[in-house]
């Protein structure tokens, strides 16, 4: 199964969440932020760690944006180690609004405002 890491607004966690019980009941295993970082953490230590074992990135699309420092990073970060041949894929999808920064544009996303279950089985399908 794969690891999945989850970007995503901050105005979007109960979304986030909703997504990776679904991959996580899939089998798979997901970074998510509030799963993940513990008080005391380093956040973005614990980031770090998350993205380094990362085989996916879903980059959750926000009606708040996908352009915040956090979030950025994020799927700039993992766009940049795809393009370079890291074992690393970015999977959009459409949570809760907004669209693709111009560099993701050509990029097919699932969109789980139109169809959740349809979506998310998308993205399961892409998980290997």
């Amino acid at each position: 199964m794969a690891n999945v890491f989850i970007s995503h607004r901050r105005t979007d966690q109960l979304e986030a969440e909703k997504l990776a019980t679904e991959i996580r009941n899939a089998g798979h295993t997901v970074w998510l932020d509030d799963w993940n970082i513990g008080l005391g953490d380093s956040i973005v230590g614990r980031m770090n760690e998350g993205l380094e074992a990362a085989d996916y990135v879903v980059l959750c699309y926000s009606s708040s944006g996908v352009d915040s420092e956090w979030i950025s990073r994020e799927w700039m970060s993992a766009l940049a180690q795809q393009l370079n041949g890291a074992g690393i894929k970015l999977i959009p999808a459409l949570l809760t609004g907004g669209g693709p920064p111009a560099i993701l544009a050509d990029i097919y996303y699932a969109d789980l405002i139109k169809d959740w279950s349809g979506g998310v089985a998308m993205i399961l399908k892409a998980l290997k």
